[in-house]
């Protein structure tokens, strides 16, 4: 049988939800890849410069990373998930609505901004609650999820490519329409090139052709509505919708309910109680005070230098899809713009392949097993690209193996840290959270080496970055085993307490029986 039927019956009970999580994230990786290919359109429509339109993206980029930074808050109940959920997939929805009528730069800044914010928010409560639904079993759910926002990062340019201007906003000679359409045949394959564009430029030019964009935007509405319904359809499943009638909530798992119950007719307090639904809450509240006293070193490392490992490869997945194309056309490769354009949509097609194989994968083999042999891969795979660095069929080739291997590291390291630290929550927004950051600062640190020291240093930065990556993940192997060794003393130490304890429960009932005896 290929799935364990204990994981068929855990997936049966909880479908419900995996597949709104899961819609959800297509959505996510719809709305992140479909900004790109239309930045000159929105260049146009706003009457800025490349360099204005550049901060447009990068602050809906960084409000992407307060919004997962913050979202954990959101974990206290499944109330507040949902609904943070259900609002923040219908603002994206709103705000795609709205960005073809902002014609000032500055209120597209906010309606970018404001969008992502919303997806971070969908980002890690996504994460957090199939981490809380599926628990020890939750790597291979959490690789079906990222799946679907590869997918959706594929198929979003595919929607805009038709209502996409060629010609920009003014005159131009046929050189300068050459440009554009090598520009834009990079744009098109790159769902993160908000980044990459500074590194660019573009002649600001005019034309007579009318910009039909906004029918991209209205139609990525209407293709994002579904899944707020989705969302508020769950809700009234759960009967957590204010207006219905008041009845009992179903759970995520009826024990869960009856394991809540028992710790509420004993009077536990509520911070308790969140506790053992899985959750400290945002990533600030695992750095309250109360939380971190009595824990070992191990605890903290363990989340640092898992963020960390995660701040690397990401940051890798980020900069070599937004450069590859400029290092391919560079010298000394060289390659022609129409050809290298392609680079961008193979290295994306083959992370989406390669969380498509880890599903089963990771039902085969522990999650750290996975992560050495990706990270091994990934190092492998940019040095042979260094040492062959002028054949561009292996171009091809490392790209497609680059892509597969760094496809599964964070759902990977995400299950792996989550199962170190017995699924208390804070895990999952500090490694979302350094995931993001990785993205959005290798990408301007890479980008302006290759500036000053050449295309060259693209692959280079990637060894690097790559290296320090598998020496992070041994250092998160080492204190793994401290921690586990803290746990089995403190178990150790528990029981021997514990153990003569319950010798002198049972000497005093015996001495008990004996005077009841006699008298």
């Amino acid at each position: 049988m290929f799935m364990d039927e204990r994981i068929v019956t855990l997936f049966k009970r909880n479908a419900h939800h995996t597949l709104t999580y899961w819609s959800v994230f297509f959505s996510f990786g719809l709305c992140i890849a479909f900004l790109g290919p239309t930045i000159l359109d929105l260049q146009c429509q706003t009457n800025s410069t490349l360099s204005q339109i550049t901060w447009v993206f990068f602050a809906q980029q960084f409000c992407l990373l307060i919004g997962s930074s913050i979202g954990g808050v959101f974990k206290r109940t499944l109330f507040s998930a949902l609904s943070a959920l259900f609002v923040s997939a219908l603002i994206i929805s709103v705000i795609f609505a709205i960005i073809p009528l902002c014609n000032n730069v500055l209120l597209l800044a906010i309606a970018m901004a404001v969008s992502g914010l919303a997806m971070g928010i969908i980002d890690t409560i996504a994460n957090i609650q199939l981490v809380t639904i599926y628990q020890k079993d939750s790597a291979v759910f959490l690789q079906a999820l990222h799946f679907f926002i590869g997918f959706g990062a594929l198929v979003s340019p595919l929607i805009a490519d038709p209502f996409l201007s060629e010609t920009g906003c003014g005159n131009h000679t046929g050189n300068g329409t050459e440009i554009m359409h090598h520009f834009r045949n990079m744009l098109r394959n790159s769902p993160i090139a908000e980044h990459n564009i500074t590194q660019s430029h573009l002649p600001h030019e005019g034309g007579e052709e009318e910009s039909i964009v906004h029918y991209a935007f209205w139609i990525m509405a209407l293709i994002n509505l579904p899944v707020p319904i989705a969302v508020l359809f769950l809700m009234y499943r759960e009967k957590l919708i204010p207006c219905c009638p008041n009845s009992t909530p179903r759970l995520l798992d009826k024990d869960e309910l009856a394991m809540e119950n028992q710790q509420g007719a004993e009077g536990t307090d509520e911070e308790q109680r969140e506790h053992e639904a899985g959750g400290h809450g945002d990533i600030f509240s695992c750095c309250q005070n109360d939380n971190l006293r009595g824990l070992p070193v191990s605890f903290f490392m363990i989340h640092v230098l898992g963020g960390m490992v995660l701040f690397m490869t990401d940051g890798i997945v980020g900069a070599y899809a937004g450069f590859v194309y400029t290092y391919a056309v560079t010298p000394p490769m060289s390659l022609p713009h129409k050809t290298a354009g392609y680079l961008a949509s193979i290295f994306w097609a083959a992370i989406t392949a390669g969380r498509l194989l880890s599903i089963p994968l990771s039902y085969r083999f522990q999650p750290v097993r996975l992560l050495m042999f990706n990270l091994a891969g990934a190092i492998v795979t940019v040095l042979m690209l260094l040492i062959f660095y002028t054949s561009s069929i292996f171009l091809f080739v490392g790209t497609c193996l680059c892509g597969l291997f760094l496809s599964s590291i964070f759902p990977c390291m995400l299950a792996y840290t989550e199962d170190i630290l017995d699924y208390q929550g804070c895990a999952t927004s500090v490694l979302v959270t350094s995931a993001g950051m990785g993205e959005m600062v290798m990408q301007v640190l890479v980008g302006s080496i290759i500036q000053t020291e050449g295309s060259y240093s693209f692959l280079l930065c990637g060894m690097i970055i790559a290296c320090i990556g598998f020496i992070l993940f041994i250092g998160l192997l080492l204190f793994h085993r401290m921690h586990r060794n803290y746990l089995t003393g403190t178990s150790k130490k528990s029981a021997m307490v514990e153990e003569p304890a319950a010798e002198q429960n049972g000497s005093a009932k015996a001495e008990q029986k004996e005077e009841k005896e006699s008298s």
